[in-house]
C-alpha cells in the first residue's frame, strides 16, 4: 500500500541483500530526519518487475528515480533536504 506523505519510495523484492542493505540506510536515513518511506515488492506487479528487474533496489524521492542497486546516505540526506 502507497503512504502518500512518503516523500522516499524502495522498490525491492523479497530475499534481495542489496534491497536489505538499502533498507537500512533509508530507514536510518529517514528516521533521522522525520520522514517517511514505503517499500514496493516489485514482485506483485509485472509492470514494476519488467521495469526494476535488472536495476533493483530502486530508490525514487519525491516521485522521481533517485538510486539503484545502492543507496548513499550523504546523497540521500541531499536531496531530503533540497
Amino acid at each position: 500500500m502507497h503512504d502518500p506523505g512518503a516523500r522516499v519510495t524502495l522498490y525491492s523484492r523479497p530475499g534481495c541483500h542489496l534491497c536489505d542493505d538499502a533498507r537500512a540506510v533509508i530507514t536510518a536515513v529517514c528516521a533521522e530526519l522525520g520522514e517517511e518511506y514505503v517499500e514496493i515488492s516489485i514482485d506483485d506487479d509485472p509492470a514494476l518487475q519488467s521495469r526494476f528487474a535488472e536495476e533493483i533496489p530502486v530508490t525514487f524521492v519525491d516521485g522521481r528515480q533517485h538510486d539503484f542497486w545502492r543507496v548513499d546516505p550523504a546523497r540521500l540526506r541531499r536531496a531530503l533536504a533540497g
